[in-house]
């Protein structure tokens, strides 16, 4: 390995470091997806049953395990809390960020890998996802490097052998399918069907010639099915079918149906990575419909065909989820790759061919980052004017509460929106005078990525620094303070009208309790042996005030606390 290369990759782990670990635990886990999957881990813990996901000492059969092994060994080092629930994320993040690199670097050198680092470190969602306590972004990654090895053997045979690599054709396709086994025990079989429709339509676009053998695709299945046979293939004998109907029962239902009320506008994805992954989308667009760079010789093809796989990923993905019933806004998460990929091959074309960038992206780029910057300085002054706010909201009680959360704002929570504004005008106006300069080199053709990429790192942490706190303080604060109040307690609590995982987490709900405490009808008529704390929202009691032994005893923010005493 060459001095460049160790330091290059010292300094990618670095910036893993310095932009993924800090501040980790510093605010609650969000519902439902953050408290759902640490909960779970938290479970296998306290029962000892490290094989089954379970959720209320249930068992769930959303998800498979993989993720939720991760947390565990997170909760073993740091302790059952968030930094431990997010801690692996940061890991994925800084190993996603080594793996673009290599790509990056084997496709069109050094230089481009590290614009792509740059693309992906400094783009709002890909950013934010590595600090979240969510599966996604692992899954994601298998996906991705199982994808890859997929474009390396298609790519080597289709152009004869031009694809570098240091793994035989056996040995690819081999760890190609572990990858894959991997992302299914990571998030379920999405992910055989992301990756089977996307080598599918590269095969459409290849008009259908076999540049790949039966038994090649035999060896990447078999390693992939060997993969999940270690945990489906022995929960099937261990306790028969059931599991793996209602498994696949629910993955069915997720596409079909609106789960859980996450509905949506068919464009919603669209606007979800347009916004979301600013600013890399930006210059995503033109690459999409035509490749910026000049690849013409023979020595290129295979380059040329990584393009077309990352373009058809992309819109796979996109369409896939555009077409699904559920609408979340990780579903398109898989995209980040293709579209920092396509932003990164814009912006190395800048200074490749000596050109400037497009005014139409320039001032797309402007009109974003103002309108992003504007959103972020407008909010310190809502927020020290709330009352601006509650005749919008005068019918909806529940948001009435929130909004009477005590917040603090002050004018130095506008640093965020005027950091942005700032690296926007200060990027537009080197990229449109002044370009990467004449003469092409290393440190030219990183530098104003920098400058736009590091400072959107920059504004992502410093916008979690100065609002998440302040935004988790309207929606969930007050109720999670009121459950963690009860932790260790010998009592009931129960949500009523509304869908939690935050009581289970924050109250460190113990195993081994009686049955019913799952039966609203025992917990509010039952011969309880216990106090029961019930929780709803303030508009809506669930018809506890009925009951003449139930007591309120307290509302905050929105939310309403009962009380039942023995």
């Amino acid at each position: 390995m060459s001095d460049y290369l160790k330091k290059d990759h010292f300094v990618i782990i670095l910036l893993g470091i310095i932009f993924y670990l800090p501040f980790l635990g510093g605010v609650h886990l969000f519902d439902w997806d953050e408290i759902n999957f640490a909960e779970a881990a938290r479970e296998m813990i306290v029962s000892g049953d490290y094989f089954h996901v379970q959720i209320d000492y249930l068992p769930f059969w959303e998800k498979p395990p993989l993720f939720i092994w991760m947390q565990v060994l997170a909760m073993k080092l740091f302790g059952v809390n968030e930094f431990a629930a997010r801690f692996p994320n940061a890991i994925c993040g800084i190993v996603t960020l080594l793996f673009l690199f290599s790509i990056g670097k084997k496709l069109h050198g050094r230089s481009f890998g590290w614009i792509w680092v740059l693309t992906y470190l400094g783009s709002i969602l890909p950013h934010l996802y590595f600090r979240s306590g969510i599966i996604d972004p692992w899954f994601n990654l298998f996906i991705f490097s199982s994808l890859y090895f997929l474009t390396t053997i298609f790519s080597n045979q289709e152009n004869s052998g031009q694809v570098k690599s240091f793994l035989n054709k056996n040995k690819q396709l081999f760890y190609g399918g572990v990858l894959l086994g991997l992302a299914v025990l990571t998030k379920g079989p999405a992910a055989i069907l992301l990756v089977g429709l996307t080598g599918f339509v590269y095969w459409v676009s290849l008009k259908f010639k076999m540049y790949f053998t039966i038994p090649q695709l035999l060896l990447y299945g078999f390693s992939a099915i060997l993969i999940t046979a270690l945990w489906f293939g022995v929960e099937w004998m261990m306790n028969g079918s059931w599991f793996i109907n209602e498994f696949i029962t629910y993955q069915i239902r997720l596409f079909s149906t609106p789960d859980a009320g996450h509905g949506g506008f068919p464009g919603y994805h669209f606007v979800v990575l347009l916004f979301g992954c600013f600013p890399a989308s930006i210059f995503a667009i033109p690459a999409l419909w035509k490749s910026p760079l000049l690849l013409d010789s023979d020595s290129q093809k295979w380059q040329i065909d990584f393009r077309k796989w990352m373009v058809i990923l992309f819109w796979v993905v996109l369409i896939l989820f555009s077409i699904v019933q559920s609408k979340i806004v990780h579903y398109s998460s898989l995209c980040y790759f293709p579209l920092t990929y396509l932003s990164a091959t814009y912006l190395f074309s800048i200074s490749q061919n000596e050109k400037k960038l497009n005014s139409k992206i320039a001032i797309a780029l402007l009109c974003f980052g103002l309108l992003i910057s504007s959103i972020f300085i407008v909010l310190p002054i809502v927020g020290k004017n709330i009352e601006i706010l509650k005749p919008l909201f005068a019918k909806d009680l529940f948001a009435m509460g929130n909004l009477e959360a005590e917040i603090t704002w002050s004018f130095w929570d506008m640093i965020p929106g005027v950091f942005l504004l700032i690296t926007t005008l200060s990027s537009v106006f080197i990229f449109w005078k002044k370009g990467f300069g004449k003469k092409y080199s290393f440190r030219k053709s990183i530098s104003d990525s920098v400058i736009l990429f590091g400072g959107g790192a920059i504004f992502i942490t410093l916008s979690l620094i100065f609002f998440i706190n302040k935004i988790e303080g309207y929606s969930q604060n007050a109720v999670i303070e009121f459950y963690k109040s009860l932790e260790g307690e010998n009592v009931y609590v129960k949500n009523v009208g509304f869908k939690s995982y935050a009581p289970l987490f924050y109250t460190k709900k113990s195993d081994g309790l009686r049955k019913e405490n799952r039966s609203y009808k025992w917990l509010t008529e039952g011969e309880i042996d216990r106090e029961v704390y019930f929780i709803t929202k303030i508009n809506n009691d669930g018809g506890l005030r009925k009951f003449d032994d139930i007591e309120e005893v307290g509302r905050k923010n929105g939310f309403v606390f009962f009380k039942r005493d023995p």
